[in-house]
């Protein structure tokens, strides 16, 4: 049961070189997909409320959407990374399609942010056994996952589960910046914050957590 919110150790041994952990002692908290229209401004909001930073994969079509939203991240301290340009999976994708796919997000982020991307995220959590050379290649670094909570399934009780079962002091925590968790990811995020209390475990800043 725990590898369905938390990847078995073989996997983490076999792509040891993709970071599935914070490497301090401290939660991470990471939203894939965004910007979005539902759910950027309620997380940042939370974030905001207590002095939190985040880790947004973004997605270039959504970012194209709304660069407003996009700014917003930025400008508030958060970390934006690679989550491909239209969200396809990689496991569908040619190794020149995929580059394409995480390349162009990079270029769209330079460009029109002046914004120097260094960490990249699958959609979907999707992989190959050529995607550690893929990654090399386009110069990032791959951020998977400690708990995955399962928020875009709009159900707090699935989401409360997950974390309080496997939140952990060096949790890298998925949740998502999208329509599908927009009525549960603020009271997801103060889930994880109070659970996190109770423990005495920390939050962390992206850079030190993923350094």
């Amino acid at each position: 049961m725990k590898y369905l919110y938390n990847p078995p150790l073989i996997i983490k041994k076999v792509f040891s070189s993709f970071k599935w952990n914070s490497s301090i002692g401290k939660i991470l908290l990471t939203f894939d997909d965004g910007p979005s229209a539902e759910a950027t401004e309620t997380i940042l909001k939370v974030l905001d409320e207590n002095k939190i930073k985040g880790t947004f994969f973004c997605v270039g079509n959504n970012i194209n959407l709304f660069p407003e939203l996009t700014k917003m991240i930025l400008s508030e301290g958060h970390l934006i990374g690679n989550h491909t340009f239209n969200h396809k999976k990689l496991t569908q994708l040619s190794f020149t399609e995929s580059l394409q796919e995480i390349n162009s997000f990079t270029v769209l982020l330079r460009d029109k942010f002046n914004y120097e991307v260094k960490y990249f995220r699958p959609p979907h959590g999707k992989f190959k056994f050529n995607t550690p050379s893929l990654i090399r290649k386009c110069g990032l670094e791959n951020v998977m996952w400690s708990l995955l909570t399962y928020d875009y399934k709009n159900d707090i009780k699935v989401i409360k589960l997950a974390i309080d079962k496997y939140l952990r002091n060096n949790s890298i925590v998925v949740l998502h910046d999208s329509k599908k968790s927009m009525n549960v990811v603020s009271d997801s995020i103060n889930m994880i914050l109070e659970t996190s209390s109770k423990k005495g475990f920390e939050i962390g800043e992206p850079q030190e957590c993923l350094k």
